[in-house]
């Protein structure tokens, strides 16, 4: 038993703490995380040691969705549900800030140790979140060296990007229902990575808005990107087969950027950089 000196002591320590707003530090690396969201899926799966990742979600071994959807599959499947999660007995709960809200909160009023994880809008949210989630699992070494590397290949690209003359390409992003990034979006700033001019933020939109078929048509990007994820005509991609569409096009083909990488922020982030640039 702690002597009665010590216990006021530690006691004491404490509410100190809590009046500071400080947290008692996690002596030891989580040995049992589940991650409830594709973004953090992914993160966790690059940055956590052997063993230490548990669950990711469904989402992450979908290959339209996930570009580690072949490392995701040794992982336990979740759907987000609280019973589920709670039947695994984590230590550390990873999660999306929009991620199953009616989980999230259930899962802390049960006590588990909750960590959530704002989606990316940049490169320097990229940063962050790797730097915070190597934080988490004891894994900061790894995730410094990550962020290195990815800083280091997006310098080589603006690089050779600098080299090339005359006046940056403007580029239209169509996804499916007409829909485009504008600024403070993370495609917006994959764009300006690349050495390119955003149709989006021209025109003045920010976030995701739609970008009707008409004013694409009037605007006459140089380039647009385009990326259909069904096998099968849909609905959604109605304006893509449009002859006016064809019309901006001039002959040429889409610039096809998966959604993957730029559904969710990581080192894989670059390739988006990558395949754009390739396009001035």
């Amino acid at each position: 038993m702690m002597p009665f000196g010590k216990l006021m002591c530690w006691c004491s320590l404490l509410a100190a703490m809590c009046l500071l707003g400080l947290q008692p530090a996690h002596a030891v690396s989580p040995t049992k995380v589940v991650s409830l969201n594709l973004c953090t899926d992914q993160l966790a799966i690059l940055l956590a040691g052997e063993g230490q990742l548990y669950s990711v979600s469904y989402l992450a071994g979908e290959k339209e969705a996930s570009v580690l959807a072949d490392e995701a599959k040794p992982y336990v499947v979740n759907h987000g549900l609280a019973e589920e999660i709670f039947l695994m007995q984590p230590d550390l709960i990873i999660a999306g800030s929009y991620t199953t809200r009616a989980t999230v909160d259930m899962l802390k009023r049960l006590g588990f140790r909750v960590e959530e994880f704002a989606p990316e809008s940049s490169f320097e949210d990229i940063r962050a979140n790797i730097v915070r989630m190597g934080k988490l699992l004891g894994q900061e070494i790894k995730a410094t060296e990550m962020v290195r590397m990815m800083d280091e290949r997006l310098d080589r690209i603006q690089k050779n990007s600098r080299k090339k003359s005359g006046k940056a390409p403007t580029i239209a992003l169509y996804y499916a229902n007409q829909l485009t990034s504008g600024k403070g979006t993370l495609a917006d700033d994959v764009v300006r990575h690349a050495g390119l001019n955003n149709l989006g933020e021209t025109l003045g939109m920010e976030g995701t808005q739609k970008l009707p078929l008409e004013q694409l048509v009037m605007a006459k990007p140089d380039l647009i990107a385009a990326h259909d994820a069904y096998p099968t005509p849909a609905l959604a991609y109605e304006a893509q087969v449009h002859p006016a569409f064809r019309t901006t096009l001039n002959g040429r083909h889409p610039v096809d950027i998966p959604d993957k990488y730029w559904i969710c922020g990581g080192p894989f982030t670059v390739d988006a950089v990558q395949l754009l640039a390739e396009q001035r």
